[in-house]
């Protein structure tokens, strides 16, 4: 497989696979605690909370690297546009949906549900300032730069020519 050619790719890789980690080892925190406070109705809440703020998070990123497949395309920044837009679509139509179903369920404990997500998306936050710290990125990506001096090249009438003078030129 090539590397891909846009320099967000590998920090979106990064991002997701450490924020998949850590969901991991939050959503066991979150039950625990969860279950500490309320019992199973706190652990399927803390569980359920850390997921979903791992997956509307995660949805950004994945829609992010789904539209850098078509780097390079004369279409490229349009479809860019549309696919990372339909993925806030998706995020909003989800969450509505999803807060919709479970706000009236009795198994959900809500404070420890809100504290969950909260505790998800701050972490997911520190895992992205972790990552854009420690990856190394130049300023100025995604071009190619020029590897000869034009004004070095000879011209076929010899005007560019190290020994030619001004008049020459």
């Amino acid at each position: 497989m090539t590397p891909s050619p846009v320099s967000s790719t590998p920090i979106l890789r990064r991002t997701l696979t450490w924020s998949a980690a850590a969901a991991l080892v939050l959503a066991l925190a979150a039950a625990g605690i969860g279950f500490a406070v309320d019992g199973t109705s706190g652990l399927w809440s803390g569980l359920i909370g850390v997921l979903l703020a791992f997956l509307f998070l995660g949805i950004t990123a994945g829609s992010i690297l789904f539209a850098n497949r078509w780097f390079g395309d004369p279409i490229y920044v349009q479809l860019f546009f549309a696919i990372v837009l339909g993925g806030w679509l998706v995020k909003l139509g989800l969450f509505l949906v999803i807060m919709i179903v479970l706000s009236g369920q009795p198994w959900i404990s809500p404070l420890v549900f809100f504290l969950s997500i909260v505790a998800g998306v701050v972490l997911s936050l520190v895992v992205d300032a972790v990552v854009l710290v420690r990856m190394r990125l130049p300023h100025v990506s995604d071009i190619d730069l020029p590897t000869v001096n034009p004004e070095d090249e000879v011209d076929t009438d010899g005007r560019n020519a190290p020994d030619a003078t001004e008049g020459e030129r």
